[in-house]
């Protein structure tokens, strides 16, 4: 390995890098520390242990809890039960992971920005929020505890920096010569979207990826339409009765929330063991799940490169694919079991 390299790898083995977040989990393999040599002198942290969270290791050297206010929380330890500190964390510093994957989608490997620095998790946020005390505390001990950087992805509706705790605690830690880095929030993109605004933060915004994850429909006159989706399932059956919410209402009367699959508006007699089409793209798929529906069809408000995965297999179209559904389904006297939706890989744009 060239000197350089070397040199490198050793400086960035050395970093030490805070979290503010809903905790960690020291057993996924982004966090594996085989290879690591001991935690770096200057440390002066803690790991607490405590429920199911035994330790941490030569990567995630640190990891500490707090509930100031004295919530009532489930599992009072370091442990992440959210699964979101685990992300950031691996974001930020995880190890190089090879073949990683979501069942098979986007597989490759999967790094944090600078793999080889260590990790300190300060939990900060539980089921009820994040609270100004347990974050302020936390950028206290982040600071004494030597960390080079603190990474807060945590945000909210704005305030003044003299009552922001993230505006108030990165300031000091920018003091102690301490860069906070923060995300700009999940929102956007529009005027006054932008959260962790302070001139002192480095502000994050999300990135784009070179794919798309999207899921196929192919319908009984031979349309095809591709939606939206991270769908880890693969279809039972090739083909599956079609339905609209309008017409799986558990009332005689039509109106705007059965067309949208509202909760409470379909009968489970007429959505069970089908494909159901709705109006909008609001987490229908949980209603048609409860209801033991094959899958969902829903249709966007507005174009979207963002994916989310479905609890039952589903996509969410474009407008224009969804009236062609809509009146496909209009058009048909009887329900025919010709429709299909096929899991789909992601495509390279």
């Amino acid at each position: 390995m060239p000197q350089t390299a070397k040199r490198r790898l050793e400086i960035e083995s050395n970093t030490i890098v805070g979290l503010l977040d809903t905790g960690i989990y020291v057993d996924a393999p982004s966090f594996n520390d085989e290879g690591y040599g001991p935690v770096p002198a200057k440390w002066k942290g803690k790991c607490v242990k405590g429920a199911n969270f035994t330790g941490c290791n030569n990567k995630v050297i640190g990891a500490r809890y707090y509930n100031l206010e004295n919530f009532e929380v489930e599992n009072p330890s370091p442990v992440d039960l959210d699964g979101h500190g685990t992300h950031t964390s691996s974001t930020a510093a995880g190890i190089a992971v090879k073949d990683a994957s979501l069942y098979g989608i986007a597989q490759g490997t999967a790094r944090g920005g600078v793999p080889s620095a260590r990790i300190a998790m300060y939990k900060v946020c539980w089921g009820s929020g994040c609270s100004d005390m347990d974050l302020l505390a936390a950028f206290d001990d982040a600071i004494s505890d030597g960390v080079d950087i603190i990474s807060v992805s945590i945000g909210g509706a704005s305030r003044s920096f003299f009552q922001d705790p993230i505006a108030i605690g990165s300031f000091h830690s920018m003091k102690k010569g301490i860069l906070t880095s923060c995300s700009a929030g999940n929102n956007g993109p529009y005027p006054g979207s932008v959260e962790n605004v302070a001139p002192w933060i480095m502000t994050v915004a999300a990135t784009s990826i070179d794919r798309q994850f999207t899921t196929a429909v192919k319908l009984g006159n031979g349309m095809k339409a591709t939606g939206i989706s991270i769908n880890t399932f693969s279809p039972k059956k090739e083909t599956y009765p079609l339905i609209d919410g309008a017409r799986a209402s558990n009332i005689s009367v039509l109106n705007d929330d059965d067309s949208a699959c509202d909760y409470g508006t379909l009968s489970m007699d007429k959505v069970k063991g089908k494909l159901v089409y709705c109006l909008g793209s609001n987490g229908q798929d949980y209603t048609i799940k409860e209801l033991k529906g094959a899958g969902v069809i829903t249709s966007l408000d507005a174009p979207t490169d963002t994916a989310f995965p479905t609890v039952i297999p589903g996509t969410s179209v474009q407008l224009k694919d969804g009236y062609r559904i809509d009146v496909y389904i209009n058009s048909t006297r009887y329900l025919v079991s010709d429709h299909t939706l096929d899991r789909a890989a992601p495509i390279t744009i």
